[in-house]
């Protein structure tokens, strides 16, 4: 019964270090892939994309009418067409010089730097020129890379506006919180359009939900058709008797019912995304927007939820005060080469394994469990940096190098007194009161590494922390455990 314990948690262990060090395979479509979670590197370890913004200093062109109101339809007038109407151009600077100001590239950094956290970019440095506003920004380079770059010189400028008069309605000031929801096709009728449908959810705060009130209330869309005092509703088809005079005030009154009907147009970055009206009055100061159409296939609902997502990012992070191009965008390698990396893979691999056959050889049967469990330590110490979001550096891997330092230590001390007294319970006590002694003034200086704003200081107390902690518990649990089963069964 005993052994059978001890291989139940042999397994395990070599599960898990399967899982951590090789991944768990499935099928997506035509290929296979890892549904372990990837690491994070930093840009040290995986080279850095450099982008560059800098200040729109050209000019947009704007045409007015003979009142020198703006003809919002103008993308496809011809010179002759504009000269027939006796319409003018304007040609205005996208970046008055009113608005070059130090407070505005200040404040252009800010929301810059609010997008990259919202479409949660670790690991990133901003620089910003105060004399010229332009921005220089470093990122990690991996597959979503591109995507976060066609959101930082995104103006995000959003308006609700009316159709007609172009008065603004609500912009941006009136936004509380932007989120993407997803969920199955509410207007679906057969399985031929059923699926999964992707919103942008956009909150108003409490002035904003005032406005969309008032506005959902305006601008609701009017029936066609009449309701007499009776709730039954008149329709061209009642074969009723009409004199002329009643036609024709019925028909003034349908003609009126007509220009009543009022719609407003959502616009983001002076571009439309949809007119309408509302059925209702918008009491709970949300709208949700349809993006893309329902889909069951996977990749497709993925780029409808990037689509939303970068939208809300840019609207949750505000309008930025002025207008940049991306100047340079470029990757940059990191001073260590894969295959450099490759090698002291290796070596370490190689030095790993010595130690554990020396372990092996002194302490023959205790000496096999220590190795098998400082392996498994090894296995879950890679899927807690995983799972934990910690961002992976030179100091971080360096940090992996010594948890696993003092993990072999403590097995050593653990099997050389297992060998002279069998009470491994005693001997658990005295290493861990040991090792706790000694590892105080370290561990307060790791918890302070982890909330420094640093990421190669941060990785490496991250790493350290969930190390330590990791040591402490998986050789109670775990290395003691086999250890004590195994001399029970003498």
């Amino acid at each position: 019964m005993k052994k059978i314990k001890i291989l139940t948690i042999i397994l395990a262990i070599i599960l898990i270090s399967v899982t951590a060090f090789l991944g768990v395979y499935t099928q997506v479509q035509n290929r296979m892939e890892n549904q372990i979670k990837d690491y994070s590197y930093a840009m040290d370890l995986k080279g850095s994309r450099t982008i560059i913004l800098k200040v729109n200093k050209s000019n947009k062109t704007t045409i007015k009418d003979e009142n020198g109101k703006k003809v919002e339809d103008s993308s496809n007038l011809t010179e002759e067409q504009i000269k027939e109407k006796g319409y003018t151009k304007e040609e205005t600077p996208y970046n008055p010089e009113e608005i070059l100001t130090t407070e505005n590239y200040k404040k252009a950094k800010e929301i810059v730097e609010k997008r990259l956290k919202k479409l949660n970019v670790q690991n990133y440095n901003i620089k910003l020129n105060e004399q010229t506003g332009d921005l220089v920004i470093q990122t990690t380079e991996n597959k979503g890379t591109d995507n976060i770059v066609s959101n930082l010189n995104t103006t995000g400028k959003f308006e609700i506006i009316d159709t007609e008069t172009k008065e603004v309605l609500i912009n941006n000031s009136d936004i509380k919180l932007s989120s993407v929801m997803y969920g199955a096709n509410p207007s679906a009728t057969s399985a031929t359009n059923a699926g999964t449908a992707v919103y942008l959810n956009i909150e108003f705060n409490k002035e904003g939900a005032k406005k969309l009130e008032d506005i959902s209330n305006k601008y609701v869309k009017v029936e066609n058709s009449e309701e007499n005092t009776d709730g039954t509703k008149e329709t061209d088809n009642e074969n009723t008797t009409k004199d002329s005079t009643t036609q024709e005030s019925e028909e003034n009154k349908s003609e009126e019912n007509k220009t009543e009907e009022k719609t407003i147009t959502m616009k983001i970055d002076d571009e439309d995304i949809m007119s309408t009206s509302f059925d209702e009055t918008n009491k709970i100061g949300k709208l949700q927007l349809s993006v893309g159409q329902a889909s069951t296939d996977t990749d497709t609902l993925q780029g409808y939820i990037q689509q939303a997502s970068n939208m809300a990012s840019v609207l949750d992070t505000g309008n930025m005060p002025i207008k940049y191009d991306i100047e340079e965008n470029q990757y940059i390698k990191t001073d260590l080469t894969h295959e450099q990396l490759q090698i002291i893979k290796y070596i370490a691999i190689g030095i790993i394994v010595i130690a554990l056959i020396v372990l092996s050889i002194k302490y023959k049967t205790n000496g096999i469990i220590g190795a098998i469990s400082y392996i498994g330590l090894f296995a879950v110490l890679m899927l807690l940096i995983r799972y934990a979001n910690v961002v992976i550096t030179i100091d971080g891997l360096f940090g992996v190098a010594l948890v696993l330092v003092l993990e072999y230590l403590f097995i050593y001390k653990l099997l050389k007194k297992a060998s002279v007294e069998v009470n491994i319970k005693k001997q658990l006590k005295e290493i861990y009161k040991e090792f706790i002694t000694r590892i105080i003034p370290i561990a307060i200086a790791i918890i302070t590494f982890c909330f420094i704003n640093w990421i190669p200081v941060s990785s490496f107390g991250m790493i350290m922390f969930w190390g330590i902690s990791l040591i402490l518990i998986y050789n109670f649990a775990i290395t003691g455990s086999l250890l004590k089963i195994k001399a029970e069964n003498k």
